[in-house]
């Protein structure tokens, strides 16, 4: 693998070791092999780790297949992917309602990892996980295409540098406006597959909601997440008494819909490398 980058206009000058260890988060042991077999080339010359490095210059990076695991992937099929935004090192794409993100065993092909793994066979290229969605829940999300910007936007994730957008149709009417949900969650003990609020336990978890509109006793919502705990949008709105229509973990009338009404219609990523802003929307949304 061989990656030419510029370093972007607004890059603060710092030696070549920091920017692989601090920006790029290069693992040690992959630091070591780039140095000891000089595959580092910093405007197409052999630097010293310790030299500084400037905006504008061209960094190439030479790769060996024994630097990062490969994952196995069952390929699926390619006409599953419908793409949002891709270049070089992200694929953003579009999840269809119903389908898992990623295979629990290594023999499925049908989540979307699998359909993606597919897509990039051709151009020898394979799909990393960043985050998931639920698999009643449609919409944006992001796959690393290579195991160099996987932690990278690992990093960005956590550091809520990737913004996402979900729209929701819950019961009941709400007041238009904004407010935040700030309430732990924890593991259902009764019920491994759900999640509860709890004062005390658990992993902490923020959700920014704006109503759209409310009418027939239904509410248009947009969520905005500031964790991403597993089920959290759910959970958070089913906690004040507004589950979202058709969830049959959470709303006792999931008849409603036909679907869970739950989709992740904006994502918004300042590109790692480029720093170009990427803002993708997942067509169609709920409304």
């Amino acid at each position: 693998m061989e990656y030419t980058l510029t370093l972007p206009e607004n890059f603060e000058s710092m030696d070549l070791a920091s920017l692989l260890e601090n920006v790029w988060l290069v693992p040690r042991k992959v630091r070591h092999f780039l140095r000891t077999r000089r595959n580092v080339l910093v405007n197409h010359q052999v630097l010293p780790f310790h030299e500084q490095v400037n905006a504008g210059d061209i960094i190439t990076l030479t790769f060996e297949d024994s630097d990062y695991k490969q994952p196995e992937i069952a390929l699926g099929s390619s006409q599953n992917v419908t793409v949002l935004f891709e270049d070089d090192h992200l694929i953003i794409v579009n999840k269809p309602y119903g389908m898992k993100t990623h295979p629990n065993t290594p023999e499925e092909n049908h989540t979307l990892l699998n359909h993606v793994a597919a897509y990039l066979e051709p151009v020898d290229q394979l799909p990393y996980v960043v985050h998931r969605l639920d698999k009643d829940t449609s919409g944006a999300i992001v796959f690393a295409k290579n195991p160099f910007i996987l932690p990278i936007l690992g990093r960005m994730l956590e550091a809520k540098d990737i913004t996402r957008i979900y729209q929701a149709l819950v019961s009941g009417n709400l007041d238009e406006g904004r407010f935040t949900i700030n309430k732990k969650i924890t593991t259902d003990r009764h019920d491994k597959r759900k999640r509860i609020v709890s004062t005390t336990h658990g992993q902490e978890a923020i959700t920014h909601v704006t109503v759209e509109k409310s009418e027939n006793n239904e509410a248009y919502v947009l969520c905005v997440l500031e964790t991403g705990r597993t089920h959290q949008i759910r959970v958070h709105l089913e906690s004040i008494g507004h589950p979202i229509l058709g969830d049959p973990l959470y709303n006792p009338r999931p008849q409603q819909a036909s679907r869970l009404m739950l989709h992740a219609k904006t994502l918004q990523l300042e590109h790692p490398f480029t720093k170009e802003l990427i803002t993708v929307q997942a067509e169609p949304g709920l409304w």
